[in-house]
């Protein structure tokens, strides 16, 4: 569904309809505000080694196995050539990669309260690219498309910018090429590293789409937060008739009705339960957005990791 405004050219940036840069930019106090301490990531940030091998590590080096040692990090193809157990070490990586996916399914560019929900992800992602910043993360971007490459990792605010303009361009109106939400996972399965940040900004029946198979995967060897972009109309419409208008097409639902109702719920309300349901059992971090929801709301998501599955 989507609203006769969704591609309205002669709408002002910034009013809720479009997203703009400037308000892009602004929100960076936002994050500013929300008043998080850097945590160093995923440990110190240094270059001590560890047999340990934890969120955001990649391997240093081997050494002979000592007592005590991780039984699964031992270099096999060292220990036959010569003949000695060696175990891995591992150190922290400097910088963990940041990456928004930016779901522009055409369900998005619809709203009642406040914006679009095209708008509010444009302003979740740039949160994430600040909180980014913040963090001392390489940030990217990328959406399901199979013509325009992703926005490359850069660390610092040029790379939250780059990433911002990408936003704006994205969820000003729906882009001709969508490939839909799971090519644009296939391409961020391409560009993370074990310990990365991913960031899905999606419409809840684009995550509905998905295979459950697919986070488990993902929330195994990264940081992974779903964000389902949801509109009060979608959640607790009118017991009355509502009139509905695209272009030169008029259509009116009576919501008075106990089946139109149940066909609203299911169309709406089922795919948010479901995601808020089973993607936490799959490692995932998950919470329904909503248009007239401040957008630096699901913040508290960041920074509470877990171990790493070796």
């Amino acid at each position: 569904m989507t609203s006769m405004r969704a591609g309205d050219d002669n709408a002002t940036p910034g009013n809720g309809i479009t997203p703009s840069l400037a308000e892009l930019v602004a929100l960076r106090a936002a994050v500013t505000a929300h008043g998080q301490a850097r945590r160093g990531r995923f440990g110190v940030s240094g270059h001590a080694l560890s047999p340990l091998r934890g969120r955001g590590m990649e391997y240093a080096e081997s050494r002979e196995y000592s007592s005590g040692d991780d039984a699964r990090h031992i270099d096999w193809r060292l220990t036959a050539r010569t003949g000695r157990a060696h175990t891995k070490l591992f150190q922290a990586e400097r910088e963990r990669l940041s990456l928004i996916v930016a779901d522009t399914a055409p369900a998005l560019y619809f709203g009642t309260r406040v914006r679009f929900k095209s708008v509010q992800a444009a302003r979740a992602g740039a949160i994430a690219a600040w909180a980014g910043v913040r963090d001392g993360d390489r940030i990217a971007a990328l959406r399901g498309s199979r013509v325009e490459a992703p926005v490359a990792p850069a660390a610092g605010p040029r790379g939250a910018l780059r990433v911002l303009d990408a936003l704006v361009r994205w969820y000003t109106r729906p882009p001709q090429d969508d490939a839909g939400l799971d090519v644009a996972l296939d391409h961020a399965q391409r560009l993370l590293r074990p310990g990365s940040r991913l960031l899905v900004l999606a419409d809840p029946q684009s995550v509905a789409a998905i295979a459950t198979r697919r986070w488990p995967a993902l929330s195994q060897h990264h940081e992974v937060i779903v964000l389902l972009l949801t509109d009060p109309l979608e959640e607790s419409p009118p017991k009355s008739p509502l009139p509905f208008q695209d272009g030169q097409a008029r259509i009116e639902l009576d919501l008075a009705s106990a089946s139109q109702r149940q066909a609203w719920r299911n169309e709406f309300a089922r795919p948010v339960e479901q995601a808020l349901a089973l993607l936490p059992a799959a490692g995932v971090r998950v919470q329904a957005l909503s248009t007239q929801a401040a957008s630096e709301s699901w913040l508290p998501l960041l920074g509470r990791n877990r171990p790493l599955v070796a």
